[in-house]
């Protein structure tokens, strides 16, 4: 049979489809994971640089958040974009410690290259480093802090750790505080905290230093009318998920109208009817009143004549904080408004933020939900705060949450790396070499952190390792002097969260990628194709097929 066909080529992949095999696929996979690890390795801790991206629109985006940089950077390669999606997990999981994530991940790879050079099989590769990844939870655990939702004073440390090299040096402190205040603020009665709960804005004017944390809501809209009054002390809030309008009617109708005064009779009726809406509202005793949705004109005067504080058109979101904040319930029916649903707030007040007018919904009893005005001297400035803000009450978050720390400043790496040799040589076999190879990639971190800060890499990890050795677990960098000291005296810390679920992710995209000896990629146009060549890769083209 096959006589018959010798020397006709068989295609199996459609023509120009490219397909990579074996050790070509592995070293081309790594080298992207590598050069993505590369490119944010010099952001990492408190003296870390900033990256300047600049879109096809022009527009600049300054930072030094790991997460930001990758999503902003435009990835073509499969195997570097998996590298972005672990940034991605860290991101949503803990919102601190993504670039660690992907300097680990990069460095995993490259120690993993020496072995495969050696001829040992990635599935060895694999599993030694999914052993090795266990046993770091297992040492991590051993030397996490416990630490109560009360203990300001570590809260705090966790916060500035978090924002330290964001750009937000000068008012660490203030925003640290302030982070700390606005999570003990929105803790649920199960120690749960929903970030969701804190409202950041932005506005640019003034310094840092004008930050401020409001204990209630802050609302980007101003009153509806002149008429108003610009604050109200003591006010008792209405909160309407409906229109003060007049309904239309499902049904066109039509009515005729033959004389003037019926006219006349039925624009009063109309009239009546808002009338009875306003009165309604005011009957509850309510002098503020949020409405998700449209005001006619006529009820905003009636709603001016009565006192009434009024804004239209407020986002569900933000409904949703009032009623948290202000202890008030969001009613769906004019008819249905009663003085029980009313929140109440010691002062509702219009103000004007730098341009715009706000309006400052403050003083609440047990606010449930609060919100913190970031100011900075320009866009980007305020943007980068924005970030640093984002990470502070995440990690502050779950530190309430878990309750569990670490130290900071590389410590927790070299002890990790120390802990893992002395497993690796119980193990035996090819695998001990992959867990040696983890314990490298590890000290990467504390490696990277002094060369940002100008130090010898070398001097500084063999000073690391040697507190290490003399049973000193929390020695880290102190990035000013070069010289290892015990972190959590200086109080650099760090939730536990933050560094399993970097260990962790950065052990699984590794494993990931190694594992991968076939890329296929098929070739672009056509129907469902993607420009870009290899780039428009089905998903990830190819895995093993095993």
């Amino acid at each position: 049979m096959a006589g018959q066909f010798s020397g006709t080529p068989i295609y199996i992949l459609r023509e120009g489809s490219q397909r990579t095999a074996g050790r070509d696929a592995q070293r081309s996979n790594i080298m992207a994971a590598k050069a993505v690890a590369g490119a944010v390795r010099t952001t990492l801790g408190p003296k870390g640089m900033d990256k300047m991206l600049v879109d096809t629109m022009g527009d600049v985006v300054i930072t030094n958040d790991g997460v930001t940089i990758l999503k902003e950077m435009d990835i073509e390669h499969p195997a570097a974009k998996m590298m972005v999606e672990i940034a991605k997990t860290q991101d949503q999981e803990v919102g601190d410690g993504t670039t660690t994530a992907v300097v680990l991940a990069g460095e995993l790879l490259k120690q993993a290259e020496e072995l495969l050079e050696q001829e040992i099989h990635p599935t060895v590769i694999a599993a030694g480093y999914r052993a090795a990844a266990d046993k770091s939870m297992e040492i991590l655990k051993g030397l996490a802090v416990e630490v109560s939702a009360k203990d300001e004073d570590l809260l705090r440390k966790i916060a500035v750790t978090a924002m330290t090299g964001k750009g937000s040096q000068s008012a660490r402190d203030e925003l640290a505080a302030m982070a700390v205040q606005a999570v003990q603020s929105v803790v649920d009665e199960d120690g749960t905290v929903d970030t969701d709960n804190i409202t950041v804005e932005k506005k640019v004017g003034g310094g840092i230093t004008d930050s401020m944390l409001v204990s209630g809501v802050v609302i980007d809209k101003d009153r509806l009318h002149p008429n108003m009054p610009k604050s109200v002390k003591g006010a008792k809030i209405a909160l309407l998920n409906a229109a003060v309008e007049i309904e239309k009617t499902e049904v066109d109708a039509k009515i005729q109208i033959t004389s003037p005064d019926q006219l006349q009779a039925f624009l009063d009726q109309e009239e009546n009817m808002l009338k009875g809406m306003v009165d309604r509202i005011t009957a509850t005793g309510a002098n503020v009143l949020f409405v998700q949705k449209g005001i006619d004109d006529l009820a905003q005067h009636f709603l001016a004549k009565a006192g009434i504080y009024t804004v239209r058109r407020v986002k569900k979101s933000d409904m949703d904080k009032l009623a948290r904040a202000t202890g008030g319930r969001v009613v769906t029916s004019i008819h249905e408004i009663s003085k029980d649903d009313l929140g109440k707030a010691g002062l509702v007040e219009e103000r004007k933020v730098s341009d715009e007018k706000m309006t400052f919904i403050e003083d609440c009893e047990n606010p449930k939900s609060v919100s913190i005005i970031l100011r900075g001297g320009t866009e980007h400035v305020v943007d980068e705060l924005d970030r640093a803000m984002e990470d502070a009450l995440r990690v502050v978050g779950v530190a309430v949450q878990d309750k569990l720390l670490v130290a900071g400043g590389g410590a927790p790496e070299v002890e990790l790396a120390l802990r893992l040799r002395a497993y690796a040589s119980t193990v035996g076999g090819r695998e001990q070499l992959a867990i040696e190879a983890f314990a490298n990639a590890m000290e990467v971190i504390p490696k990277t952190l002094a060369e940002n800060a100008g130090l010898d890499q070398i001097d500084s990890l063999v000073s690391l390792r040697s507190q290490h050795e003399k049973g000193v677990k929390t020695a880290g960098l102190d990035m000013d002097t070069g010289k290892p000291v015990d972190m959590l005296k200086l109080g650099v810390v760090e939730p536990l969260r933050v560094k399993t679920q970097a260990i962790n992710s950065a052990a699984e995209a590794a494993i990931m990628i190694l594992r991968i000896d076939d890329v296929i990629a098929s070739k672009s146009g056509g129907p469902g194709g993607m420009p870009g060549g290899a780039g428009g890769m089905g998903g990830m083209g190819g895995e093993d097929f095993e």
